[in-house]
Formats: structure tokens, sequence, C-alpha cells
């Protein structure tokens, strides 16, 4: 039976979360990113069990090699969780990331696959007492936030292409931005899903991981079909998410890691810098909208700096294979996966 090793107190862990607020208060998530903290555990030096839980952003769509276990969450042995394990070095590594993924995935339902099949469990329960490090990347998905406006903002964009249709789509009679809403909204529902992994895990550190720039800072290009004017709100939007999740993490005990100001000048128009793709699924590299293997392991060394308060992942790192994967992966979509995920507004 596995001795419990001691750890650090919530009280601690929330002392801690406070400090990181309190550095942060009054710069928006895109703005300079600290170092913050280090990590307890990563600092102690003894061997780590990790977990990653999460949506797309932590899975990797289609980016070489997918696992098969199971196909229908699109998972890959190259994402961010992958490479962290490997920075680390740890232990154990249990990925039960999906693509698709809602905060009720986690915690309240069997995992909704994009690939129909047998459900897996909920990603919570890959968690126990033995846990010491977990990564929640999650909320995206929920009230189809990114999903519908991505889907809706490039079929509109020929409607006004200077204009921002997409934006006034979403705002409904009475003036207000669903949207925005949505996004402020998803702050109690990513806090529910940290305190069930407190509970479920008391022992490990969490950490909620933000998503990476989707958009440009300013102008447009040929690789997002959005009209001129949706750029700026798209990135309003995401913005908004990612300060529900901050504010989500300060708020349960949990620590936020920030990528948008490392994912500066990689956003989707980015051209050969870009960690994230544009609106054309790329079958062998990533889903649209979704992280490149570039942008996997970018995300992975941002989120070793600040685990380890400032230091840089050691090398290009290698990935580390799940716990169970060995074997069980494919370097090209199985027949039917990119007619599914085309099939689906994730």
């Amino acid at each position: 039976m596995r001795t419990v090793r001691p750890r650090p107190s919530r009280s601690i862990l929330y002392a801690a979360a406070a400090l990181v607020l309190a550095t942060t208060l009054g710069t928006a998530p895109g703005g300079p990113a600290a170092a913050g903290p280090a990590s307890h555990v990563v600092a102690s030096g003894e061997p780590i069990d990790y977990v990653a839980l999460g949506d797309s952003y932590s899975a990797g769509p289609l980016v070489p090699a997918q696992r098969l276990d199971p196909l229908g969450c699109l998972r890959s042995t190259n994402n961010y969780p992958a490479f962290l394990a490997g920075y680390l070095k740890v232990r154990s590594y249990v990925d039960v990331t999906c693509s698709g993924a809602e905060t009720a995935d986690l915690d309240r339902r069997a995992q909704t696959t994009i690939i129909p099949g047998p459900k897996p469990p909920r990603q919570i329960d890959a968690l126990s007492a033995g846990t010491d490090l977990v990564t929640v990347g999650i909320g995206g998905n929920d009230r189809k936030l990114f999903g519908s406006m991505i889907e809706v903002c490039q079929k509109v964009a020929e409607l006004d292409p200077q204009g921002d249709p997409c934006r006034r789509h979403f705002t409904n009679r009475r003036g207000v931005d669903t949207k925005l809403r949505d996004a402020t909204r998803i702050q109690r529902y990513v806090g529910r899903t940290l305190r069930a992994v407190a509970r479920r895990a008391p022992n490990a550190e969490v950490y909620v991981v933000g998503y990476p720039r989707l958009l440009p800072e300013r102008g447009t290009c040929k690789a997002v079909k959005f009209a001129a004017g949706d750029y700026r709100w798209g990135n309003r939007i995401e913005r908004r998410l990612n300060r529900s999740l901050r504010r989500a993490a300060v708020n349960n005990g949990a620590t936020y890691l920030n990528l948008y100001p490392a994912s500066r000048g990689h956003d989707a128009c980015a051209g050969q810098e870009a960690w994230i793709n544009g609106s054309t699924l790329k079958p062998l590299r990533a889903a649209d909208f979704h992280p490149f293997l570039r942008g996997m392991r970018g995300s992975a060394q941002e989120i070793y700096r600040q685990l380890t308060g400032g230091r840089t992942a050691p090398g290009h790192g290698v990935a580390q294979p799940p716990i169970g994967s060995i074997g069980r992966s494919s370097t090209t979509p199985p027949p039917g996966v990119v007619a599914a995920w085309r099939g689906q507004s994730d």
C-alpha cells in the first residue's frame, strides 16, 4: 500500500493562491506573466504522481500520435500533459483528457466522446488521495462557448467582411452579449469542478491551465475566416473566459497557469510560428482552431516554467507515454475520425 506523503495544508495553498491573485490584480489575463511561486510538489524532489484532466486543448485532437484508449477522446501522446510528465520525470502519469469535454464530464457524468462508443468514466475517477499533481484545462466547451462562436463567425463573415456580424449575432434584443455573459458564468462551473477535484485528491496541488491565444492582437489573416471586426471581439471572449478560470482557481484553493502571454505571436495568424491551427482542419497536424504539436510543446514549457518558479524546460523535452498507452496509438487518424470531428461543434 502506498504511503501518502505529508502535504501543505489547504490553508497554505489558499495563501499561495491569494499571493498569485495579489500579484495579478489590475492585470488582464493577457498581461505580463510572472513565474509565480514554485510548486511545493515539484520543489520537494520527491516522486510525483500526476493526473491530467481537461478538454481538447489539453487532449490534442489529430496531433500525432493519437491514442486508441479510447479512440473517441482524440487524445494525443504528444499533448502538453505528456510533455510536462516527461519534463518532471514523474513516477506515474494518467491522462484522461478528452476532446469535447465539459466541466460535467470531469465530475458529474460519464465522458461524452466525439466518436460514438463506450463512454469512459468521469475524469475525476482517475484521482485519489495518492495523487500529487493535477492539471485541469476545461471551460471552453461549456455552454458551447468556443464551438458555436467559431462556427457562426465563419458562416456570417461574408455578410459584413469589415464589420462584426458575429458579435451582433450573439447580442440579444436586450443588448446583452451572450458570449461575454456565458464566459463569465463558466467561472461558477469550473469552481464546482475544482471543489470536487479537491475532495477526491485532498493531498494534490491543483493547477488550472488557461487557454492560449487563438487570435492576433491586431490585424486579420487568411488562416482565420472571421470578419475583421470579430477578431477583436473573439479576443475579448477568450480573455473573459481566462479571467473566469483564474478567479475560479483563486477562489477554490487552486493555482491558475496563464498561457496567454507566452503564446503572444503564436496565434492562428502567426504562420510558421503559430501554436494554434486556423480554420482549415489538418488531419495529420491538428483540428481546426486547436493546438499544433509546437503549441502543445510550447504550452508544456510555459507550464513547467511556472511550476518551477522560472526554470527553463530541459531541452525540447520528450513526451512521456501515459500509463497503459504504450503500443496503443496511431500516427494517422483512424477511419471516421476526421468525419466525426467535422460533424460536431467542439
